[in-house]
């Protein structure tokens, strides 16, 4: 039985304060929990008896059974699944020499937690497993940034810092997006130890860190010159950058 106590628990953790106190946050659905299950600690699992005797050997601090009905109550999705699980958000510190020596993205000021989501995700795909979040950046935390990221958030590291004090610590070049930048394909090759700047929804990189991009970037529409779109989601920008470059060298 899922108590009335441990719902009014798990719904304190979509608080950006209590998770941030408490070092927990929420996930929901049997991809996205098994997909942490065996990379972070999990401090309480909540599922159905049917769930629970399909996975008898999972591993958690607590778990409980509920009914669909009490998952319901706890749940924060429109159509809540058979599992729900609180795990601990692990402590990391950025690691200065590994930032030096790799591919970082860095967002600034990014505001809707599904975007962040989907970028955690993203990265994790090309292979980056750090990400720089300005400070006002949503949380990678929140429910809707858990969900969207698909597990990737146990593998890629988040951390939130002063951008414009950070980056320059690193030594690295940084690569920015413009509507005036140089086309993103007309770079032979791209360095695999930089920063990948990713500027706000609305207004793009802010003022203070601007003058710290080395090189601006535009993703072309096509054909060139045309009327599209007003602009891409960041989340899609931020996967064709990096699928850049990641690009192959060639020997032309």
């Amino acid at each position: 039985m899922l108590s009335k106590a441990k719902i009014k628990w798990i719904h304190s953790l979509n608080l950006k304060k209590n998770r941030k106190e408490l070092h927990l946050f929420v996930a929901e659905g049997h991809k996205l929990v098994t997909e942490l299950l065996p990379l972070m600690s999990c401090r309480f699992l909540t599922a159905t008896a049917e769930w629970l005797q399909k996975y008898p050997d999972i591993q958690a601090a607590e778990i409980a059974e509920a009914s669909l009905q009490e998952l319901n109550k706890a749940s924060n999705q429109q159509h809540p699944q058979e599992v729900l699980a609180v795990f601990e958000i692990p402590d990391r510190k950025p690691d200065l020499n590994y930032l030096k020596n790799n591919l970082t993205l860095a967002l600034d000021n990014i505001q809707d937690p599904g975007n962040l989501g989907t970028i955690v995700r993203t990265a994790d795909w090309f292979g980056i497993n750090t990400l720089l979040c300005s400070v006002g950046c949503a949380d990678a935390y929140n429910p809707k940034s858990v969900q969207a990221s698909m597990g990737s958030i146990a593998r890629v590291a988040v951390h939130y810092v002063k951008l414009e004090e950070f980056i320059p610590t690193l030594n690295v070049p940084v690569f920015g997006t413009f509507l005036e930048g140089k086309n993103l394909y007309e770079f032979p090759h791209l360095p695999q130890a930089a920063i990948i700047l990713m500027g706000n929804e609305s207004n793009g990189i802010s003022g203070k860190l601007k003058p710290l991009v080395n090189e601006k970037l535009y993703i072309p529409e096509f054909p060139p010159g045309s009327k599209r779109a007003e602009s891409l989601n960041v989340s899609i920008a931020t996967g064709i950058i990096c699928a850049a470059f990641r690009r192959p060298k060639t020997n032309s």
